[in-house]
């Protein structure tokens, strides 16, 4: 394998089928023909949002999956079934019914299934690939990381100072035509800045179990972090994206004493799959937070998963729903969105990742009222900039960025840091 230096991920690719083909193991290759689409199906955003697509593929599989150069990507696991692959490619199918490509009646000519021995012909397509030399640079690509960086990792975490790289988002709920009230802030360590600590060659995310494992350690720093925060002004309500199992640390015991002395209320976001995988901790973290009048929060849903769980039965405070472009330009099956979101309660209902108006527009039609996102941020720093006495001296993009820190340098560059700390209104 000489001569693939610009195509890292493809040669990491070819060694792990290599590997399984000399252990004879019962691994499967789901390959993913992105690059068939039409061009506009394979712009960036939305080769992420089909990669995303398939998440819990890789999850049952137990695998991981290699986003490739021409934009084609391959999941490489155990269980790939055929119930399991036409699930995931209903769930485009849906979205991408214009293309081309699915005017054929099978899905034959957008995924195909390789079994092990069939790796070499893989293989051959692989190196083909690199031998052509066209990448279409879509994504960024990196290794995942694996079981046997973990210690060292962890062991580099520790010695970073999370203060810096930790920021805060609003969900903003309108309450009419313009106006927004602040229904809580979300603090969190966006993966992005983490990354630049690590080795850029590593893809933190790419093993969504071993970031599980990473990220406990860091919501113990996260929480103790809050500590040092530059905010004087405090929300009176804050949101941690946590573990499940860090609700029951003396950690988080230690974090929810000091915000209850300044009178804040904690909400605990937890994640979809962490609740499955550990339902009767999730009853139990649920009872500890609300005991001590505090919230919890169902993260990362999806209208497949409203579909599926007994929300009722979960009796969460909020649920928030990622917001993607597919959402805005299919009918979901056997599905009218408005009544399943109006069944779960849509005072409870957050819609995030809000890009732009279309988002907004989408939320509102079905009820929503509380909204997170790029498109809230940019709200927010025009009602902010607007009652600034040095408004006009900064541009939209610096104020952004000291608004969204806790402390730090460029934070500090604001000159008056308490318009940065008050709520919109």
């Amino acid at each position: 394998m000489v001569g693939l230096a610009k195509f890292e991920t493809e040669k990491y690719f070819l060694e792990m089928l290599d590997r399984i083909a000399r252990n004879k193991s019962d691994y499967r290759v789901l390959y993913v023909n992105v690059s068939k689409l039409k061009p506009k199906n394979r712009h960036p955003k939305f080769v992420k949002i089909i990669a995303r697509l398939f998440d819990d593929l890789v999850a049952v599989a137990n695998g991981a999956m290699f986003v490739l150069s021409n934009g084609d990507f391959a999941i490489l696991g155990k269980d790939i079934t055929e119930k399991v692959v036409a699930e995931a490619v209903n769930k485009l199918r849906r979205g991408l019914i214009t293309d081309p490509i699915w005017t054929a009646h099978s899905s034959s000519e957008f995924t195909q299934v390789y079994e092990p021995e069939e790796f070499d012909a893989l293989a051959d397509r692989i190196r083909e690939l690199v031998k052509n030399d066209r990448p279409l640079d879509l994504l960024a690509y990196k290794y995942p990381v694996d079981a046997g960086q973990m210690d060292g990792l962890k062991a580099h975490l520790d010695e970073i100072n999370i203060v810096d790289l930790i920021k805060h988002q609003s969900v903003l709920r309108l309450d009419g035509p313009g106006k927004f009230e602040l229904l809580f802030e979300e603090f969190f360590v966006a993966v992005k800045d983490l990354s630049k600590k690590f080795d850029p060659n590593i893809d933190l995310t790419g093993n969504k179990w071993l970031f599980l494992y990473l990220t406990q350690t860091l919501d113990k720093k996260t929480m103790y972090s809050f500590m040092f925060s530059d905010i004087r002004d405090k929300p009176h309500k804050v949101s941690l994206n946590l573990n499940l199992s860090t609700i029951f640390l003396t950690e988080f015991e230690d974090f929810l004493r000091r915000v209850e002395e300044d009178g804040q209320k904690v909400v605990a976001e937890v994640q979809v799959m962490d609740i499955l995988n550990n339902l009767a901790g999730y009853f139990d973290a649920k009872e500890l937070l609300h005991n001590r009048g505090h919230e919890i929060l169902i993260d990362a849903a999806n209208i497949e998963m409203l579909q599926t769980l007994n929300m009722d039965r979960l009796e969460a405070d909020y649920i928030k729903i990622f917001w993607h472009a597919l959402m805005g330009e299919q009918d979901y099956e056997n599905v009218n969105v408005g009544n399943l979101l109006a069944k779960l309660g849509t005072e409870k209902l957050i819609l995030a990742k809000c890009l732009d108006e279309k988002a907004l527009r989408w939320g509102i039609k079905n009820g929503i009222r509380a909204f997170q996102g790029p498109y809230i941020d940019w709200a927010e720093i025009a009602m902010i900039r607007a009652k600034c006495p040095a408004g006009k001296n900064c541009s939209a993009e610096e104020c952004l960025q000291r608004r969204r820190l806790i402390a730090g340098k460029i934070r500090n560059q604001c000159r008056y840091k308490e318009f940065l700390e008050r709520e919109p209104s």
